[in-house]
């Protein structure tokens, strides 16, 4: 099945206010894509909450639109806009495993190995580098409180926090906020106890999505994440990535390719020069199918 050309079809006969959309998955990290490269009208809120439920909706952690590229964007090259919507229908800046799933479907499309996708976080090189394996490349990784954000100035190398398991973590942006918290052994039943009071303190005037992440060598990390605005998921790119560098930075790791391990399955993260990591990781689609339009159309 061309998936994208599903995505250009119009709605069935009947159903005039149904839009086509696909369902793919990054490791279990389950994304609802629709492509609006002909349709002008904004999103609503709850249009966007609708189709990720999973009781009335497609069902999925986020929702991607494929855009048409800004001026700035075309200016950079690149082919196509990707837009993030978290479940409760805030937009996010960056989300690795989507970046990944939404340049297998445009690397389809165009029949190239290589494609570049600009999002809220920039421009975003990505390749095709097995059967639904994709890269793409991240970054910078910042550890400035101000990039972060932090509401004041901190040593975000060590965190002044604690939550239970949770102490001296490691603040980090990369195009949205983390926070990483290394552990002796993973238990992700600690993690919805725990990660809560870091996601929503102060600290993080924007929240923050909190990493643990258990080193089980100098060049392999467990890791599970806890997600704004507050799900625990299978699988998390720039989670991953910013695990990789933070267990760098404070001397964990040493390898410069690290195997992430999540619940939902391996990436591997490169850490390449100035700051910048390259994720790889497979692809998988779930279904296609039309969903009402509501205040879309």
């Amino acid at each position: 099945m061309n998936h994208m050309k599903f995505l250009s079809q119009s709605s069935p006969v009947g159903a005039p206010n149904y839009w086509p959309f696909v369902k793919m998955h990054g490791l279990e990290n389950y994304f609802v894509i629709l492509d609006r490269r002909e349709i002008a009208k904004k999103f609503e809120v709850e249009d966007i909450i609708r189709i990720c439920s999973t009781n009335v909706g497609a069902g999925g952690e986020q929702l991607l639109t494929i855009e048409r590229p800004s001026p700035d964007g075309l200016m950079a090259g690149a082919y196509a806009a990707m837009r993030i919507f978290n479940i409760d229908g805030k937009e996010a800046s960056a989300c690795g495993n989507a970046t990944r799933c939404m340049a297998y479907l445009l690397l389809e499309e165009t029949g190239l190995e290589h494609v570049l996708i600009e999002t809220a976080a920039g421009v975003l090189s990505c390749r095709r580098t097995g059967l639904r394996h994709i890269s793409v490349k991240l970054g910078p990784i910042s550890l400035d409180w101000r990039q972060v954000p932090t509401s004041r100035e901190i040593n975000t190398l060590h965190l002044p926090l604690e939550s239970g398991t949770l102490s001296d973590g490691v603040a980090l942006h990369i195009g949205i906020p983390h926070a990483v918290f290394f552990v002796d052994r993973l238990v992700l039943d600690d993690i919805p106890r725990f990660a809560p009071a870091i996601q929503n303190h102060p600290l993080f005037p924007e929240g923050v999505n909190v990493s643990v992440a258990e080193v089980v060598d100098t060049q392999t990390i467990r890791l599970a994440v806890w997600e704004r605005p507050g799900i625990l998921t299978k699988a998390c790119g720039t989670g991953a990535c910013v695990a990789a560098y933070a267990a760098m930075e404070r001397g964990y790791v040493s390898a410069s390719k690290v195997e992430v391990h999540l619940p939902g399955g391996q990436l591997q993260i490169e850490l390449i020069e100035n700051d910048m990591v390259i994720m790889t990781g497979p692809v998988a689609f779930c279904c296609h199918g039309f969903i009402e339009a509501g205040a879309m159309a």
